[in-house]
């Protein structure tokens, strides 16, 4: 499940964006949102009919907490933190009225307002007993069974099964009136099924309603009466790209050479062509070809050049010093041979790739280990930098500055640790610029920076593609996939016939 689809219905926010990506105040949480003249500070009255799903009031007391908590360094969420960090201070003047305030004028300040809002008389006390959230018995309480701001509410919860949430009529309900939108759907449930084939089967017999689909299932096993008795499929852009990640501390993938050797190695045309069936589209850097932050000139794509790879590693030291075959190298006194693990997750699609990759690198005297694992474990692995090479994957966030977290130095979402001083102060300078063609040059230049030092072997811009029901209506693609902005899941409902 991802689990951001499950807290889109159980979370509330002030602020959303649409599918073009443009932000603004929702109108089921927000009575008025102004900026002030100087770009330094944001007042949000919030409406006062908003109640957690216990019944306590959610108010702007609860918005504070949860600033504080989220820029705790001792709790585990450096991605919200990496937003939230851009604000001075948020500030509750009463029940309903904050004020959020900025630590620059950039043109970024709209983001920093977007943060996830947890029950400040649940979390107040136990936080000074167990900053993770997530260890105590009452924070595992809590998390399976969670008190919401949201539409929903968790009804039911089996590990590695399914999640079922069910509308809460105090979400629409107010004082016996109807005050926001009843949700379409009464109950969701999210079924986890790890194997790909189940999951197809499930949505060919009914069972479920959706799927994303993997580029084999699109192309060979959703075409006959099986699937279409129930279904449909849909596809969209999505910028969403995939990659092998380099850990740039390691002594095999310091060296920039080394790195462009392993995306020269790499055969990309196998990979886009019979293992990815030609659905998806080569990825040459870290924008979407169609975004607004992409440089105007492409950036050329690699393709498999042995003899180029071979020279790269020759240059970087990388020789087979001592004749069995594998590529070694003098560092701290001892000969080490180029024999490192590819961490991937279980799965069977991005295992393939993995395992092409093996192949191109032995042709060249490189052994690669490729190590499957569950995606939790993969995870922690690439937070702790505790990998050589990792097969990953990123969706482009709302605004380009977000991915700072991803590339710039000592950031905590930075896996590879990879480090441009001239990247660090691109970021700084797009925040600055509120030309959004101005900020576009900065960020196409950006770009070609990073594809040029290769801490990632790009591989390619996965499309959305999608099985639903026939019955379901409301669906539309974005940048994100056709969930990820608003109304998102929330916007989706079924018809009778």
């Amino acid at each position: 499940v991802q689990e951001v689809d499950v807290v889109s219905l159980l979370g509330m926010g002030f602020f959303g964006f649409d599918w073009d990506l443009k932000p603004f105040a929702l109108s089921e949480t927000v009575v008025s949102w102004q900026t002030s003249k100087d770009r330094m500070s944001d007042k949000v009255v919030i409406r006062d009919d908003l109640t957690w799903s216990d019944g306590h009031p959610l108010t702007a007391h609860d918005v504070v907490f949860s600033f504080q908590t989220i820029m705790n360094p001792r709790v585990p969420v450096p991605a919200m933190r990496s937003q939230t960090d851009k604000l001075r201070w948020v500030e509750a003047y009463d029940d309903h009225t904050l004020v959020f305030f900025q630590r620059e004028p950039l043109a970024t300040n709209d983001w920093n307002l977007n943060f996830g809002i947890i029950p400040k008389h649940i979390y107040e006390n136990s936080l000074k007993e167990d900053v993770t959230l997530q260890r105590s018995a009452y924070h595992v309480k809590y998390e399976n069974d969670p008190v919401t701001g949201g539409p929903y509410i968790i009804t039911r919860r089996s590990r590695g099964q399914e999640i079922l949430v069910t509308a809460r009529e105090s979400w629409y309900m107010h004082s016996g009136k109807q005050v926001r939108p009843r949700p379409y759907f009464q109950q969701v449930r999210f079924r986890i099924i790890e194997d790909p084939n189940t999951a197809l089967l499930a949505i060919k017999s009914g069972q479920t309603d959706e799927l994303e689909l993997q580029a084999a299932q699109w192309q060979d096993q959703t075409s006959g009466p099986d699937f279409y008795r129930f279904n449909t499929k849909a596809d969209g852009v999505e910028w969403l790209y995939f990659y092998f990640g380099w850990n740039n501390k390691s002594p095999f993938f310091s060296d920039v050479r080394v790195r462009q050797a392993m995306s020269y190695a790499f055969d990309h045309d196998e990979m886009l062509n019979t293992l990815c069936y030609g659905l998806y589209e080569p990825c040459t850097g870290i924008w979407h070809p169609q975004s607004w932050m992409a440089p105007k000139k492409p950036t050329p794509r690699y393709r498999q050049d042995l003899d180029k790879a071979e020279d790269l590693l020759d240059q970087a030291g990388w020789e087979d010093h001592d004749g069995d075959g594998t590529r070694d190298k003098m560092i701290g006194g001892r000969l080490v041979p180029f024999e490192f693990s590819m961490i991937v997750r279980q799965d069977p699609e991005r295992v393939r790739i993995c395992e092409l990759l093996k192949t191109n690198l032995d042709q060249i005297g490189i052994v690669c280990n490729v190590t499957p694992m569950e995606a939790t474990v993969l995870q922690q692995r690439m937070l702790d930098h505790d990998f050589q090479g990792a097969y990953g994957g990123w969706s482009t966030g709302a605004d380009p500055d977000t991915a700072e977290n991803i590339w710039g130095t000592g950031q905590e979402r930075n896996f590879v640790q990879y480090s441009n001083p001239e990247v660090d102060r691109l970021f700084d300078l797009g925040r600055k610029e509120f030309d959004r063609e101005k900020r576009g040059e900065i960020y196409g230049r950006m770009h070609e920076l990073i594809y040029a030092d290769q801490p990632y072997t790009f591989l390619f811009f996965r499309k959305s593609f999608y099985g639903f029901n026939k019955q379901l209506r409301g669906i539309n693609f974005s940048p994100r996939g056709p969930y990820h902005y608003n109304p998102g899941m929330g916007g989706i409902w079924k018809a009778l016939n």
